[in-house]
Parts: C-alpha cells; structure tokens; sequence
C-alpha cells in the first residue's frame, strides 16, 4: 500500500497530510515491515524513514511485552516504557491500529508519554493534586467556620444593599470551598458493576433541562456495553461537570453541538501498581464539542487545580474530574481529533469482573 501522490490545485495530498501529522505514526505491512514513517517517527526514533523503510518493526521498534497478548483488533498501552533500536529508552502511549480496507497492514503510533502525570494510579498523584488536597482542608479549617460567623453578623445588621452583598460574597466563598474539599476526600470510592446508560441518560437530562438547554446533544452509542466497574455518582458527576464545560465550549459557536458516545476498545491498559499486571481499560466515554478548544498554552495543564481558560473560571471542575477518574482506576484524555477539528474528552474505565 502506497500513500496516494500529492493532491491538485493546491490541495495537500494524503502524502504530505501524513508526513505533517503532530504524532509519531508508522505504517506496517502485512509482512510486518514498516512501510511508511512520518517526521515525528523520525524524530523520536533518530531514525530517517529512509533507513527505516523495509526493515521488521521489531528491528527498529521493539513492541512492549504487553502488545504480545493483543487479538488482532489493534490495541493501546499508555505510560509504557520502550526501547528503540538504538537502545534509546523512552516512555510512551503506544497505540497499534488496524487499517480499513486493508488486511494485515497497520499503523503504529507514539505519543510522547510527557504528560503522563494524567495516567497515574490513584495512589501516584502529581505534586498540584497533592498540593490542592493540602489547600482544601487547610481552607476548609481555617477559613469556612470564620465565614459562618460573618454571614451572621451580616445578618443581625437587618436588611439593606451592604448586608446583601456581604451575604452573597460568603455563600461565594463557602461554595469554593466546598468544592475543593472534594479533592481533600482519600476514602476510597466504593465501586461495583454498572450500567453506564442510566448514567448518560441522567446527565444528558441534567444538561438540557439546565446549562446546556437550547444546545443540541447528540448520542452515538455502542448498545452492547457490558457492565463498568465504577462508582455510579462519581461517573455521574463527571458527565456532568464534562457537559457543563462543553457547553462553555460551544457558547459562541453559530450552530453548538455537544456529542456523547461510547465504545468497547480492545487492548486498551494502563500501568498497574508496582508488581501488578497492567489494567484493561475496555470502556470508553466520549464527550466531544465543536468549540475551538483549550488555548495551546494551558492545553497540557487542563487538569490540574486552578488553570482555566475562562476568566470567570474556578479551575475546578476537570481537576475534579481527573481526581474521580483516578480513583476508580481509569484514564481521562483531551484531545483535539476529527476534521473539522473537535474537542474531544475521553474517559477511559475498567470492566466489571464478572
């Protein structure tokens, strides 16, 4: 299989599309020879295509031990450690996909496993959650029980313009720090196998009657889902505070649309705790806008405490939901994907055991 020549009047081709792609992407034939590399492969694996060209994947890229138990369905293995021909060790998210139309050829994709802070265990939290924990309950103690006695001090002065700013700004405050109390909860989440689709109806219900009223949702299901081994509220809420930032997305788009989809990805784990084996990650959410995205320079930061692109934003609600995700031992990823491009949240979970 070649790449299609470049295109006409102008318009890039497959080849030049493929050569400009902002991921490290290699093309394998059905006799497991690389067939095609992009720039960033290049890059990453300090190898020219040229030299890669006709050589075993094996020989150049080694597959992690994990992708030997794969079913012919492609698979993914984030936070992986590799090591290139060269003896070059890195860490990845190692992604293997089957190509349409084409029996036995494939493609390989590396994403530069940087940000791997996101795919951490529960217990393996980054210094930012760690320090918003430590925040939420030095705020909750020293703060909330202060502004009780202020609201009813506010109070006893009777009504007027004064005693109701003062009363709002504390319910203001008091409602922040509710919020970031939730990061200071380490009990773990009872989980237990559910049904995810009460759960998307409850949210996309929530949405329409509320905050995304107006804002047409769209449902792209997989009907055949087994059970996820979650904690029902807490899923919950995710959509929710997902949806929620979706509608933000879209707010100034001519014709906004929110997507909610769901999928069963074969081969999909993460790394385990120390000594275990590595966690299948089969069931996927999406929720996806048609809004301009996150700005470049926060786009890497999305889920830590206190980073916002709105002015108004509190920087809580994804810090939320990448806390509630790690504690039931799942994934969640932003992403820019399809053309034109869309925003794309991604919720990756385990399978109830059956």
């Amino acid at each position: 299989m070649r790449l299609p020549e470049p295109g006409v009047r102008g318009r890039p081709g497959f080849a030049e599309l493929f050569a400009a792609l902002p991921v490290a992407v290699l093309v394998v034939d059905p006799d497991d020879r690389i067939a095609h590399a992009n720039a960033l492969a290049e890059q990453l694996l300090n190898l020219s295509e040229r030299v890669m060209l006709g050589q075993p994947l094996a020989a150049i890229l080694p597959p992690p031990e994990a992708a030997q138990a794969h079913d012919g369905h492609g698979f993914a293995i984030y936070d992986t450690e590799i090591a290139t021909a060269r003896g070059v060790r890195m860490r990845v998210d190692f992604v293997e996909a089957m190509v349409p139309d084409h029996p036995g050829w494939r493609t390989v994709t590396l994403h530069n496993a940087a940000g791997a802070r996101r795919f951490a265990t529960a217990g393996e939290r980054g210094p930012g959650a760690r320090a918003a924990v430590g925040a939420a309950a030095m705020l909750a103690h020293e703060i909330k029980n202060p502004l009780s006695g202020i609201r009813g001090a506010a109070q006893l002065m009777g009504a007027g313009e004064l005693t109701q700013l003062i009363t709002t700004e504390v319910d203001r405050i008091a409602g922040l720090i509710d919020r970031m109390q939730d990061f200071s909860d380490t009990r773990p989440l009872p989980i237990a196998g559910e049904n995810i689709y009460p759960l998307l109806a409850h949210a996309r219900g929530v949405a329409q009657a509320g905050f995304a009223r107006g804002v047409r949702i769209e449902e792209r299901y997989d009907p055949s889902l087994p059970p996820a081994a979650i904690n029902r509220d807490a899923v919950t809420q995710i959509l929710i505070n997902l949806l929620k930032n979706a509608r933000e997305a879209v707010r100034g788009e001519r014709m906004p649309c929110i997507t909610m989809t769901t999928a069963y990805r074969h081969g999909v784990t993460r790394a385990g705790a120390p000594g275990q084996p590595r966690v299948p990650l089969p069931i996927e959410i999406c929720v996806i806008d048609n809004g301009p995205g996150a700005p470049a320079d926060i786009a890497e930061h999305l889920f830590d405490p206190f980073v916002s692109s709105r002015p108004e934003g509190q920087g809580l609600g994804l810090a939320l939901v990448d806390k509630l995700v790690r504690d039931m031992g799942g994934i969640v990823q932003y992403a820019r994907e399809g053309a034109p491009a869309a925003t794309v949240f991604r919720l990756l979970l385990p399978r109830a055991v059956r």
